[in-house]
């Protein structure tokens, strides 16, 4: 880490602790190096702040909807982590190539498949970029969920501090074998690793995939 982001970064850790309290002994699972995915959940503006800043200084970066940019303050921060500009609702091939970049030099990345905050902490369906990063990359995922960041706004207004509980489960790779990569198939490996981030929630948080007896594993390998 470079001055400039422990000047941002551990402010920012601060402060989150203050808002929160923060149960993250299970962040001490993920490896201090990567290369490897970590895909996660995304409730609200506070998860990726408070996440990022409680991995330091392991190096971790991830994509940020290039409209951040406009914004020189915002641009500010995500340019000092190193985040990757994407543009949503089509395919981001500089965005791709930025991401395989980031794991070949041995950095973390993190994904929300969801691509958007679900605002109340339940899964939404996912878009099947994830999958292809896993593919391309073969990168290890690393599953990590958390929740009790929808009540903070309430909890704001009473002055009290929410709880922000993360859960870290077992890293997977993704493999095809002899399947094309066709989108059904796109489509059955994000769904697989869905619901591996939703195995680590309470059943009311699982949202789109809370029936976890649709859970396979038919494209993941179990790392031991």
């Amino acid at each position: 880490m470079n001055l400039a982001q422990i000047a941002v970064y551990y402010p920012i850790r601060i402060l989150g602790r203050i808002l929160f309290r923060v149960h993250d002994d299970e962040l001490a699972k993920i490896p201090q190096q990567g290369p490897m995915i970590i895909v996660a959940n995304h409730v609200n503006f506070a998860d990726v702040p408070v996440f990022y800043t409680h991995l330091i200084p392991r190096p971790v970066t991830g994509f940020a909807k290039i409209e951040n940019w406009n914004n020189p303050a915002l641009g500010f921060l995500f340019s000092l982590g190193g985040a990757i500009p994407i543009r949503r609702g089509a395919v981001d091939r500089t965005a791709i190539v930025g991401a395989l970049e980031v794991l070949r030099s041995g950095r973390i990345l993190a994904i929300a498949p969801e691509g958007t905050r679900s605002g109340d902490g339940r899964l939404r369906k996912a878009h099947t970029g994830v999958a292809v990063l896993a593919l391309d990359s073969g990168a290890p995922l690393w599953p990590v969920a958390y929740y009790g960041l929808e009540n903070f706004w309430r909890n704001l207004t009473r002055i009290r501090r929410t709880d922000f509980y993360f859960r870290v489960g077992a890293p997977f790779h993704v493999r095809t074998g002899d399947e094309r990569l066709t989108r059904a198939v796109r489509e059955r490996i994000t769904e697989e690793i869905m619901f591996r981030i939703a195995a680590l929630l309470p059943p009311e948080y699982r949202g789109y995939y809370s029936d976890l007896s649709k859970a396979t594993s038919q494209f993941l390998i179990d790392i031991k």
